[in-house]
């Protein structure tokens, strides 16, 4: 496992590889009591630093799609929500009522699609910033409203970097 640190316009993001596979993208504050994750800094590893390029041209308005092989660590369930997600396109919003449906669930699955969306482990890859609450309201989200609102921002076509 390696990861490296990126600068962007919603803070520090720790990027993390493991077999050459993106696994996680982390928000500041880092999860960890030393700021570190196990394994070593690799800021000139390859998939690190195309990880770290794409994302910055995400955040300028450059880029709407990633190419990244990815690897979540998850559920059957999980990953059934998170492969929704990267169905949503850019600049487009779904309700957790709609993910649920799309999966062949009630709307009383819109909690368990809640949690699922909760714990994607790459986020903005996997655009967990694109669901929202039935009614049109922003609602939780691991990095906070505030870099729901900016991400979702951005996507309205307005370049962060």
């Amino acid at each position: 496992m390696t990861w490296t640190v990126i600068d962007s316009p919603i803070g520090e993001l720790r990027l993390v590889e493991r077999d050459g596979a993106l696994t996680q993208i982390e928000f500041t504050p880092f999860r960890d009591s030393d700021g570190r994750p196990r394994g070593a800094r690799a800021d000139d590893h390859p998939l690190l630093a195309e990880a770290a390029r794409q994302l910055r041209a995400y955040f300028a308005g450059d880029l709407t799609d990633f190419d990244l092989p990815l690897a979540p660590t998850g559920s059957a369930f999980q990953h059934s929500v998170w492969e929704q997600l990267t169905k949503i396109a850019y600049g487009d919003t779904a309700s957790y009522g709609e993910i649920a449906a799309r999966l062949g669930k009630t709307n009383a699955a819109s909690r368990a699609v809640g949690l699922a969306n909760g714990s994607n482990p790459i986020p903005i890859v996997i655009p967990c910033h694109r669901v929202i609450g039935a009614n049109g309201t922003l609602t939780g989200y691991a990095g906070g409203l505030d870099r729901k609102q900016t991400l979702l921002s951005l996507e309205q076509k307005d370049a962060l970097f």
